[in-house]
C-alpha cells in the first residue's frame, strides 16, 4: 500500500473518527456533512483534479518543472536585484518552522522574538530614512506608494484631490498607483519633477530616489516645492541607495516607502518582498498595516508588542483608514536580521562597491562612443543606442537580460552579486575595442573620492554591532525564536486564521534556485516552470471554485478584497452603471470587507444578521430594494464569521442579482467548503481565497499572504492586468504577486488530490464540532445552524464572566499558561472566543486543548478577589523563582495547572503587557 500525503496532513484517524462521530451522534462524516451544509448547495460528484501523487513522485515532477526555469544573469532592475542570502538566514529563518508557523503577534506576551526582530526592522528603516516613524512592513512597493497616497489624501482630509507622481516612478507602480486612486477620486498628475507646477488642490508629490532611468534628483528642492502649497513630498528611495545618499529625511520628504528585497530577500520571480513605510510623527495616526510598539510588562520589564491603530479595519470597518490586515513578517525579519548580521560597515562596503562598479562601467560605455540618459547615478545606467534589438539579441544569447522597455534605450541595474568579469561581459556587448580597465578603476575611484556620501550616522544601535559572526548571530536568532510560540509547540486555535500544518515538502523548493532567483520580468522563455505552476494553480481553483477565471496577483487577502471589488464596479462602469456605488455588507462578514469597499469606490451600508447568526433576510431585502438603482455588491463571508453555514445563500445570492448587484463572497473560511461546495454554484460572482489559510501557505509570524481570486465569467475581462509593467486593474508590483510561495500551494493541491481535500474539509467540520460539543458543558456557544452544528469554528461566549471580574483577555492570556496561544478574541463579537481547530490537529491535541479550557472555567468559578489568578496571567519563570510571593494561589497551580506541563512548558517571555503605558508613551524603535 502506498502512504498518502493526505494520512500525514489530517491530524485525526479513523479511530478517532469513529469516536468523535460517536460523540456527536453521526455514523460518518459524510451524514455529519450533509447535515451541515445547507440543501441544495453540496457538490454532486467528485471534483475533476488531478490524481493525488506522493511525496517522492511529487519532489520529482517538480524539480522537472524546477529545471524549466533559467537563470539569467539580471541587471533589468527596477527595484529588484539579485541578492546573496545568507545561508545562515536561510537556514535559520527562511526554513525554521518556529519562524514561519507563527502567527501574528497579537498575543504579544508569547510573541516577543518576533516582535524585537520587528522592532530592529523599524529602527532599521527609521535610520535609513532619518524618519520618526516605521511601520512593521506592507505588502510590496507599489502598494506601499498607493498607501502614502491615501495617508496625504486622509491628512488634507480628502479635500485635496490631485497628486502629481514623478513620470520616472517604476512603472509597475504607476500602475499600481492608477488603480487605487480612481476610486477615491484622486486625480494623478504625472510629469516631470524639474518642470512641476502645483497649487492648493494637490496633496502631495511622489517622486522616485532614485529613479527608474537611475537618476538622482534633488530631493530638498523637491520636498521645498511640495511644501510652498502645503502638500507632501513622498520618495519611493531604494534601501540599497540610501546607505550612501542623503536620507529623505534630511531633505523634507513627509513619507518614503520602498522594497526591502535588496536586504537578502531572493526575487522570487516577484515576491513575496517587505515594503517600508517611514514618516514624521504629525502623521503617525494615519500610518497604514502594523506598528511595533515598546510598552513594560506588571514587573516593569520592557517588553514589545502591536501598538496604536493596530487591528483599525477590524474595529473601525468602513471608517479604517487602509484595509491592510497583513505584512510581510517573514521577509521584514529576514530583512532585518541581514542588517544585523553584516552590520553598518559591510552594508556600506557594499553599496560603495556598486556604486564603484556602475561608475566603471558608465566610463567603458561613455569611452564606447555611448551617451548615458542619467546625469547621476547609484547602480543603474540608461544608455541611449541605435543598436538595442542588435544588443538585446546578443544579450539573450549569454543569458543576460537588460531592461528593454524603452525605446532606443537600454537600462544597466548592477547589484551585490556582480563581478569584474560581469563587467567586462556587459561592456563586450557595447563597445568593440580595447578597454583599458585598470585606468577606468583608478579614474572611478578618483571621481568617488569627490562624492558628498551622508554622514555615516545610522544603525548605531548595538543590536547592528554585536552579531557579526556566524556564532554570535545564531545564538541571537535562537534567543529570540525561542520567545515565540507557534505550531511546533502546540495548536493555534485562531478562529478564521485556519493555523493547520505546512508542511517540510511544500516548503523545501521555495528556497531552491530555481524558483529564488527569476526576475518578475524576466523574458517568457526563462520562466516555463513558473508559468506552469502558475497555470496549473488557477485551473485546480477554478475547479474547486466553479468559476472560469481565476487571477494569483492580489498578494493579501484584504488586496483580493480590493481586486474582485474594483472588478465588479468596473464591471457596472462599462455597462454605464456609474451610481451603482452602494456596497451592501452584514455584521458577519469578514473584518477588512467594510474598510476594502470604500477604498474600491463603495459606500457601506450594514445589513443585520439574526439571533443564529445568518444573515436576516427582511433586512437584505429591504435594503435591496432602498437601494435599488444603486445596488452595487454584497459583500458576504461563507461560511461567515459567526461560524455558520447560512441556510438561504442561494436565495441571498438571489435578492441581490434581483436588485442589480453582484455577490462578492470572502472566501476567508473556504476551507469549510473546499470539495463539498462550491460557491459558484450557489451564485457568487466573485470569490477570494486566502492561500495562507485553506491552502496551506504558512502564516510567515504575520505574512506573507496570497489572496487570489475566481470570477464568474462576465467578469473574467476586469481581472488585474498580468503585463509585466502593469495595465489596468493592477494591485501589486509583479505580474503574479508573490509568485515565489505559489509553488507551496500547488504542491498542497497535488499532493492532496480530490479526495484527500474532502476528507480534510469533513474532518475540518469535525473537528470544530467535537470542540463545541465537549466546551458546550462548561461555555456557552454563541451560534449554531442546523441540527445545532457549526462549520469549521465555533464562537465561545465569555460575556457573563465580567461580573465575576474575569475579562476574555484574562482568559486568553491564562491559557498561555498552558501552553496555548488564544482563539480569536473578541471578534466577531465583544468578549468571545472564536476557536477553529482546523483539520490537521490530533484528537489528543483537541482534548489537551478542552483540558485547558475546562480547567481556565473551574478557575473562574473560584474568583472571589480582584486578586486572582487570571487576572496576573501569564505566568514566567521569574514569577517561579519569585522569593516574595503575596497571591491568593500558589506557584504550582500559577506555572503548572496540569500535569502534562511537567513534561512540555512553554513559558512566556514577559509578562502581562501594559498596553496603555505603551500607547501613552509611544516608541517604535530599539531601547
Amino acid at each position: 500500500m502506498v502512504e498518502q500525503f493526505a494520512e500525514r496532513h489530517i491530524g485525526v484517524n479513523d479511530d478517532d473518527v469513529t469516536k468523535m462521530l460517536a460523540e456527536l451522534g453521526y455514523g460518518s462524516l459524510a451524514e455529519l456533512c450533509t447535515e451541515t451544509l445547507p440543501d441544495g448547495i453540496a457538490v454532486d460528484g467528485d471534483l475533476s483534479l488531478p490524481s493525488p501523487l506522493t511525496e517522492a513522485q511529487l519532489l520529482a515532477e517538480v524539480r522537472a518543472i524546477a529545471d524549466t526555469n533559467h537563470r539569467a544573469k539580471s541587471y533589468i532592475g527596477l527595484g529588484y536585484s539579485p541578492v546573496t542570502t545568507p545561508a545562515v538566514i536561510v537556514r535559520n529563518i527562511l526554513e525554521d518552522p518556529r519562524w514561519y508557523t507563527a502567527y501574528t503577534p497579537y498575543q504579544a506576551e508569547i510573541a516577543q522574538g518576533r516582535l524585537e526582530a520587528l522592532i530592529n526592522f523599524q529602527q532599521m528603516i527609521m535610520d535609513l530614512t532619518a524618519l520618526d516613524i516605521a511601520n512593521a512592513s506592507l505588502l510590496d512597493e507599489g502598494s506601499a506608494i498607493a498607501e502614502a497616497m491615501n495617508m496625504a489624501f486622509t491628512f488634507h482630509k480628502r479635500k485635496r484631490t490631485r497628486l502629481f507622481v514623478s513620470q520616472t516612478l517604476y512603472p509597475q507602480s504607476l500602475a499600481v498607483l492608477r488603480t487605487r486612486a480612481e476610486p477615491l477620486g484622486v486625480e494623478l498628475v504625472v510629469g516631470d519633477c524639474q518642470q512641476m507646477v502645483i497649487d492648493d488642490s494637490f496633496c502631495a508629490g511622489i517622486i522616485q530616489y532614485p529613479d527608474a532611468n537611475g537618476d538622482i534628483a534633488d530631493l530638498q528642492e523637491f520636498s521645498d516645492r511640495c511644501r510652498v502649497h502645503g502638500a507632501l513630498a513622498i520618495a519611493a528611495a531604494d534601501i540599497m541607495a540610501l546607505l550612501l545618499l542623503q536620507p529623505p529625511g534630511k531633505c523634507g520628504i513627509d513619507i518614503a516607502v520602498g522594497s526591502t528585497q535588496r536586504f537578502g530577500i531572493p526575487l522570487f520571480y516577484g515576491g513575496p518582498h517587505a515594503a517600508y513605510l517611514a514618516t514624521r510623527t504629525v502623521l503617525l495616526r494615519t500610518i497604514p498595516g502594523r506598528l511595533i510598539g515598546v510598552s513594560r510588562d506588571l514587573r516593569g520589564n520592557t517588553a514589545y508588542r502591536m501598538a496604536l491603530q493596530t487591528r483599525e479595519q477590524h474595529i473601525r470597518r468602513e471608517k479604517a483608514t487602509s484595509n491592510i490586515c497583513t505584512a510581510q513578517v517573514l521577509l521584514a525579519v529576514m530583512a532585518s536580521f541581514y542588517a544585523v548580521y553584516h552590520g553598518r560597515e559591510r552594508l556600506i562596503a557594499k553599496a560603495k562597491r556598486l556604486h564603484l562598479l556602475t561608475s566603471v562601467l558608465r566610463l567603458a560605455l561613455e569611452e564606447g562612443g555611448y551617451s548615458i540618459v542619467n546625469a547621476k547615478h547609484f547602480d543603474t545606467l540608461t544608455v541611449k543606442t541605435d543598436r538595442q534589438q542588435q544588443i538585446i539579441a546578443q544579450a539573450q544569447q549569454r543569458q543576460i537580460n537588460f531592461r528593454i522597455d524603452l525605446p532606443g534605450k537600454i537600462g544597466i541595474s548592477l547589484n551585490e552579486l556582480t563581478t569584474d568579469d560581469d563587467l567586462r561581459e556587459i561592456v563586450e556587448l557595447f563597445v568593440d575595442k580595447k578597454i583599458s580597465w585598470q585606468d577606468l578603476y583608478d579614474r572611478a575611484n578618483r571621481e568617488l573620492e569627490n562624492e558628498q556620501y551622508r554622514p555615516a550616522d545610522f544603525l548605531n544601535h548595538p543590536v547592528f554591532r554585536n552579531y557579526q559572526t556566524e556564532t554570535e548571530f545564531v545564538r541571537y536568532v535562537n534567543q529570540l525564536v525561542a520567545k515565540d510560540l507557534s505550531l511546533v509547540h502546540s495548536m493555534i486555535p485562531l478562529g478564521s486564521c485556519t493555523m493547520k500544518l505546512n508542511s517540510a515538502v511544500e516548503l523545501l523548493p521555495v528556497s531552491w534556485p530555481e524558483f529564488s532567483d527569476i526576475h518578475p520580468f524576466a523574458p517568457a522563455d526563462q520562466t516555463a516552470g513558473y508559468r506552469r505552476i502558475i497555470t496549473e494553480l488557477e485551473e485546480m481553483l477554478a475547479t474547486i471554485s466553479g468559476f472560469p477565471a481565476v487571477s494569483l496577483q492580489p498578494n493579501a487577502g484584504s488586496q483580493g478584497e480590493l481586486a474582485g471589488l474594483l472588478a465588479i464596479r468596473r464591471f457596472h462602469a462599462d455597462r454605464h452603471d456609474n451610481d451603482r456605488t452602494i456596497c451592501l455588507v452584514p455584521g458577519s462578514a469578514h473584518g477588512t470587507n467594510p474598510a476594502s469597499a470604500v477604498m474600491a469606490g463603495f459606500k457601506v451600508v450594514a445589513v443585520a444578521c439574526d439571533a443564529d447568526g445568518a444573515i436576516d433576510l427582511a433586512d437584505l431585502t429591504s435594503k435591496a430594494q432602498q437601494y435599488r438603482q444603486q445596488l452595487g455588491a454584497l459583500m458576504i463571508t461563507y461560511p461567515s464569521t459567526h461560524g455558520v453555514f447560512d441556510d438561504n445563500i442561494a436565495g441571498v445570492c438571489q435578492i441581490v442579482h434581483e436588485y442589480g448587484g453582484q455577490v462578492y463572497l470572502d472566501g476567508a473560511n473556504m476551507n469549510a467548503m473546499v470539495a463539498l461546495a462550491r460557491p459558484a454554484d450557489f451564485g457568487a460572482d466573485v470569490l477570494h481565497v486566502n492561500l495562507h489559510k485553506t491552502f496551506c501557505n504558512p502564516h510567515g509570524g504575520g505574512g506573507p499572504g496570497v489572496g487570489p481570486i475566481a470570477v464568474a465569467e462576465h467578469l473574467a475581462p476586469y481581472l488585474p492586468s498580468t503585463d509585466a509593467l502593469g495595465g489596468e486593474g493592477t494591485v501589486a508590483s509583479a505580474p503574479y504577486g508573490s509568485a515565489g510561495i505559489l509553488v507551496i500551494s500547488w504542491i498542497y493541491l497535488r499532493l492532496m488530490g480530490a479526495d484527500g481535500l474532502k476528507r480534510a474539509t469533513q474532518v475540518a467540520i469535525l473537528n470544530a464540532n467535537y470542540l463545541a460539543k465537549r466546551l458546550s458543558g462548561h461555555y456557552p456557544i454563541m451560534f449554531r445552524g442546523r441540527s445545532g452544528l457549526v462549520a469549521h469554528e465555533c464562537i465561545i461566549d465569555c460575556r457573563a464572566f465580567r461580573t465575576a471580574g474575569v475579562d476574555v483577555s484574562d482568559i486568553a492570556r491564562r491559557l498561555m499558561d498552558y501552553g496555548f496561544h488564544s482563539p480569536t478574541m473578541s471578534w466577531p463579537v465583544a468578549q468571545t472566543l472564536m476557536v477553529e481547530p482546523t483539520e490537521s490537529e490530533s484528537k489528543r491535541e483537541l482534548d489537551r486543548f478542552c483540558s485547558a479550557m475546562i480547567a481556565i472555567r473551574k478557575e473562574i468559578e473560584q474568583v472571589s478577589s480582584s486578586n486572582h489568578i487570571l487576572a496576573y496571567a501569564p505566568h514566567t519563570i521569574a514569577d517561579c523563582l519569585d522569593n516574595e510571593w503575596h497571591r491568593s494561589y500558589s506557584k504550582q497551580m500559577a506555572c503548572f495547572p496540569l500535569p502534562y506541563l511537567r513534561q512540555s512548558k512553554f513559558w512566556p517571555a514577559v509578562n502581562r503587557i501594559d498596553q496603555t503605558y505603551g500607547d501613552r508613551n509611544f516608541s517604535c524603535g530599539c531601547i
